[in-house]
């Protein structure tokens, strides 16, 4: 069995953080989102995987290279427009030359992996396994009805259904699959969407099982998603202090500190919260629950907390920093003006701002 890991696309909701690179890379508890799926791919025994790029590739081929550092053997198929999930299987065709695959969409989060999933695909020798949660906007999503436990009808981002189970980004296909995409047409959005090819499956009685998805799912499509996925992973880790907390350091739950970083002086830190290598923060710091701290950074008067700074960053404000993405080399600095509230940022790589 093969992987086929898409990383394309725009990421136009994730704006400005993705105009200078791929949604896919940027960081969940300061790990590259996309070697989330990656690792799950290879838990599941999969040694070689596609992974599609589109126009903005800036880090993924320079991360996963060709797959050896993670035991893989990784291939990439171009997609220069985004026509779809259904178009992404056609391109994969030849690579999976007749044998099952997994296909994982690279900016969704799955806490039990992909292991049940090809489980069941194997056991119940099925032609398609999907992956389901309910969710309560199901406008937002691909949509699963259901039939003495399969799939009866699958219809993309209804705006009713009797259903409220959303398609999780993880699939397993046998090679019908392809036939089936090849007789769809492009929806009223211009792509050929994976749930009208799975249900050309469902048409022609082929096995499409159901897998019901066991611990947390998220899908990080818009600023918000990021950070809570962020506080899903940061909530299941472990602590881990490779680095030096000052005697001034006041420490309450879980913290992971990379190698080389420090705090200086008075820094409180409520977790679960993760700081990166060679990062210095203090004094005057506090850093409360769902933050992560990315490699290279320098805190110093400042709090902030439910909050994903990149690497490279800067901050010192002297305010409270809330629920904000900061994308890497920004530098946030101390203006004149004082207001006593919080402020939520989302910025670019290299941003400069005062508040």
């Amino acid at each position: 069995m093969k992987g086929l890991l898409l990383a394309g696309g725009f990421g136009t909701r994730l704006r400005p953080l993705t105009y200078t690179g791929n949604k896919h890379m940027l960081p969940i508890a300061n790990k590259p989102m996309l070697l989330y799926g990656l690792e799950h791919l290879k838990s599941a025994g999969i040694k070689e995987v596609a992974v599609i790029i589109g126009p903005i590739r800036e880090g993924v081929t320079e991360v996963l290279g060709d797959g050896s550092r993670f035991g893989l053997d990784i291939t990439y198929i171009s997609q220069p427009e985004p026509l779809g999930l259904a178009h992404t299987v056609l391109l994969s065709e030849k690579y999976m030359n007749g044998e099952p695959f997994v296909m994982y969409l690279g900016d969704n989060l799955l806490k039990q992996g992909v292991h049940d999933f090809v489980k069941t695909f194997l056991k119940r020798n099925a032609d398609c396994v999907v992956g389901v949660c309910p969710v309560t906007d199901i406008s937002r999503y691909g949509i699963v009805e259901l039939e003495n436990g399969r799939a009866k009808r699958l219809v993309e981002k209804p705006k009713s259904s009797t259903s409220n189970l959303a398609l999780v980004g993880v699939y397993v296909f046998g090679n019908g699959i392809f036939d089936a995409a090849k007789t769809i047409k492009p929806s009223g959005r211009n792509e050929l969407e994976i749930t009208d090819a799975i249900q050309v499956l469902v048409s022609m009685g082929k096995k499409v099982e159901v897998e019901h998805v066991k611990g947390w799912w998220k899908d990080t499509g818009k600023p918000e998603d990021l950070l809570e996925a962020n506080q899903l992973v940061l909530a299941d880790m472990s602590g881990d202090l490779q680095g030096e907390l000052s005697q001034e350091t006041d420490l309450t739950g879980n913290l992971s500190i990379g190698s080389g970083s420090k705090t200086t002086g008075s820094v409180s830190i409520r977790g679960p919260a993760m700081i990166g290598n060679n990062c210095t923060i203090g004094p005057d710091v506090f850093i409360g629950p769902y933050t992560s701290i990315g490699d290279g950074c320098r805190l110093r008067n400042v709090e902030i907390e439910n909050s994903i700074v990149m690497k490279d960053c800067s901050i010192e404000s002297g305010r409270r920093i809330i629920d904000s993405l900061i994308g890497s080399n920004s530098t946030i600095a101390d203006g004149e003006r004082r207001v006593p509230k919080g402020y939520r940022l989302i910025l670019g790589e290299r941003s400069f701002v005062q508040v």
